[in-house]
């Protein structure tokens, strides 16, 4: 395992590196998720096994710290992240982020556009979500928090997500919940549409990201994967490895 301190209180953000040849493939997890729990068995296969990868959870998830005073807005988590891969000397990175890691890759790409070489946005958040939808519409934080919230949400999400949701702080699953709700403009799409990097946007069949036409019209690659839900990875492993390595700039699929 490995850490990098990423604020002053001496908070840390904690990574599985698996060692090989640059560039680096940084793997970003989702809402209440964990990047090993939720990537090791594409991150190990034969198409990727000689790429340096890191397996990286976000603030207040998985094996990072949690600490409560933090915002876990979209920007904070896209900064602290940078911060990390900086410690760990990465440059020029190839991201691939799920769901809110999708979101958070574009914003770090937006915000500190020498760490990312490349982005593959796997069915990731581009949109405030509507109104009426997500844990701070129906919860307060202090009920989420300290009351009902808590054990009523990782019963409605069901044991697999659960079971990675229940390591997270509870003030950063609420906290980042609510900053995917939020417009602080530019959007995730209007950050994504404006990048200059190759983007590759992977969606499970049958359920499209909104306004495709004006992705592809800027230039994101968006490719369907069969046989798969939200959780393309876990899904459908073989299909997310195929379209994840045809997607990435120097791959022997590419």
């Amino acid at each position: 395992m490995h850490d990098a301190t990423v604020r002053p209180d001496g908070s840390k953000l904690r990574w599985v590196e698996l060692p090989g040849v640059e560039p680096t493939l940084v793997w970003v997890h989702g809402l209440g998720s964990s990047s090993p729990a939720y990537y090791s068995a594409v991150a190990t296969h034969p198409l990727f096994h000689e790429r340096r990868s890191l397996l990286i959870d976000l603030l207040g998830h998985g094996i990072s710290d949690r600490p409560s005073d933090a915002t876990y807005t979209l920007e904070e988590h896209a900064d602290l992240l940078a911060s990390a891969l900086t410690t760990a000397g990465v440059r020029d990175a190839q991201l691939i982020g799920h769901s809110m890691g999708g979101a958070v890759a574009v914003v770090l790409a937006a915000r500190h556009p020498h760490l990312v070489q490349a982005l593959v946005l796997v069915d990731a958040n581009l949109d405030p979500r509507p109104p009426g939808v997500g844990i701070g519409v129906r919860y307060t934080e202090d009920e989420f928090v300290h009351g009902r919230g808590w054990s009523e949400t990782l019963d409605q999400v069901g044991p697999r997500w659960a079971a990675t949701m229940r390591l997270a702080g509870r003030e950063a699953v609420y906290r980042s919940s609510l900053s995917l709700s939020t417009d602080t403009g530019p959007s995730v799409r209007e950050l994504l549409v404006d990048l200059p990097v190759p983007r590759t946007y992977l969606y499970p069949a049958g359920d499209p990201p909104a306004a495709i036409v004006q992705l592809s019209a800027a230039g994101v690659r968006v490719v369907e994967v069969p046989d798969s839900g939200h959780n393309i990875m876990l899904d459908n492993p073989n299909g997310f490895v195929t379209a994840t390595a045809a997607a990435l700039p120097g791959s022997a699929v590419s």
